[in-house]
C-alpha cells in the first residue's frame, strides 16, 4: 500500500476512487471502501483513497475542539487494512476548498487515470458541495469516469455518521459508538507523571497523554482493555477533572488503573480501548467514601471484561466486546 500527500507528480493508471474525510473509518465509511476494493480488484484495477487532513469542517468553520475520531496515521492503518493500493491525504486549505467541483475532478481525473468514482449517496465536493452526484456523474462523461453510488448503512440508532459517533461519545455511549464503528472505540497515548495520588491510595494510575484534538468520551469511569506491546491488559479508566479533590476548573485527565499490573508504564505507549461506561463521574464526600467505590468500579469492570485474576496466563481479549 503507497500513502502519498500530493497530487503532484503522482501518475497512476485505471484507478477506482472514493473521496471523503472517513474520520473513524466506521462501518459506513468501511462498506463503500470494501466492496469499492473488491469490484476493482476483480477487474485488475488500482483501488484509491483520497482523504483529507485537517478536516474540511475544523478549516471552514474554525476551532471545533477535541473533535477527531481517529488521528491520521489512524485513519491511514484502518484504510490500509481495507485492502486499498493507494491512499492519498490531501491538506485541506482555503486553497483547495475553493476549487469547483470539476476543477478538482480534472486533476485527479487525469493524474490518477480515474475509471470509477464510488460516493455514498450524500457526497459532494468542490466549492459550495456544487459537486453533487448528478454533476459529478456529468463529469464523467467529460472525463470518461463512472460514478457509482454505495446506499448509506444503517444501524437500529440511524444513519451511521461521524458527527452521530461524536454525539454518542460526549453521551459515554461507548457501547453504540462500538457497534458505529465496527470495533471498541480507542485511544492512543503517553504513560506521563501524574500526580501521584492514586498510588498514596493503594490503587496506581497510569495518567494518559493524548493528542488533544482527539476527543474523549464524556466524564466517567469506564471498563477497559489497555494494550502495551499489544498485549492487552484489562483496566478501569476515569476521564475527568478529580472533583473530589480539585475546587478549582481543571484540564480533564485520563487515567487508568490495570488491574492485578504493576510494573512501571512511565514513557511507554498505551492505548485504551472503551468497552462499557461503569459510571459518570463524580464528588465524593470523603476519601475513604471514594476509595470504596473505586474497588465496586473494579469489580464491576472484572465482570464487564469476564476477567478473572484468578485465572492464570490470561492473554487474550475475552469475547464481550462489542455490546
Amino acid at each position: 500500500m503507497l500513502h502519498h500527500h500530493s497530487l503532484e507528480n503522482l501518475h497512476l493508471n485505471n484507478t477506482w476512487v472514493t473521496i471523503g474525510s472517513f474520520d473513524g473509518v466506521h462501518i459506513g465509511h468501511q462498506s463503500i471502501i470494501a466492496q469499492m476494493v473488491s469490484a476493482a480488484h476483480a477487474n485488475q484495477a488500482q483501488a484509491v483513497v483520497i482523504t483529507f487532513f485537517p478536516h474540511p469542517l475544523e478549516v471552514l468553520r474554525g476551532d471545533q475542539g477535541p473533535f477527531y475520531l481517529t488521528t491520521p496515521e489512524e485513519k491511514v492503518e484502518l484504510l490500509a487494512n481495507l485492502g486499498v493500493d493507494a491512499i492519498i491525504t490531501l491538506e485541506f486549505d482555503h486553497t483547495l476548498s475553493s476549487l469547483s467541483a470539476e476543477e478538482f475532478i480534472a486533476q485527479i481525473a487525469g493524474q490518477l487515470g480515474l475509471h470509477q468514482l464510488w460516493l455514498g449517496p450524500d457526497f459532494a465536493l468542490g466549492h459550495n458541495r456544487q459537486g453533487t452526484f448528478p454533476v459529478l456523474k456529468q463529469l464523467g462523461l467529460k472525463y470518461g469516469y463512472d460514478t457509482h453510488i454505495v446506499p448509506i448503512v444503517d444501524s437500529k440508532e440511524g444513519k451511521v455518521s461521524s458527527r452521530q459517533i461524536r454525539s454518542y461519545l460526549r453521551d459515554g455511549r461507548v457501547g453504540v459508538v462500538a457497534r458505529l464503528l465496527g470495533r471498541p472505540y480507542s485511544i492512543l497515548g503517553k504513560v506521563v507523571h501524574g500526580d501521584g495520588r492514586g498510588k498514596g491510595l493503594g490503587i496506581p494510575t497510569a495518567n494518559l497523554e493524548v493528542w488533544p484534538k482527539r476527543i474523549l468520551p464524556s466524564n466517567g469511569v469506564y471498563a477497559t482493555w489497555a494494550y502495551i506491546e499489544n498485549q492487552p491488559l484489562p483496566a478501569v479508566s476515569n476521564i475527568g477533572v478529580r472533583p473530589t479533590f480539585e475546587n478549582q476548573p481543571v484540564t480533564a485527565r485520563i487515567e487508568t488503573h490495570l488491574l492485578d499490573y504493576d510494573r512501571d508504564l512511565y514513557g511507554q505507549s498505551l492505548r485504551l480501548e472503551f468497552i462499557e461506561m461503569i459510571r459518570p463521574e463524580k464528588r465524593f464526600p470523603s476519601i475513604e467514601s471514594l476509595v470504596s467505590q473505586i474497588h465496586q468500579d473494579i469489580e464491576k469492570t472484572r465482570e464487564v471484561l469476564n476477567y478473572d485474576s484468578k485465572t492464570p496466563g490470561l492473554s487474550v481479549r475475552p469475547a464481550k466486546t462489542l455490546p
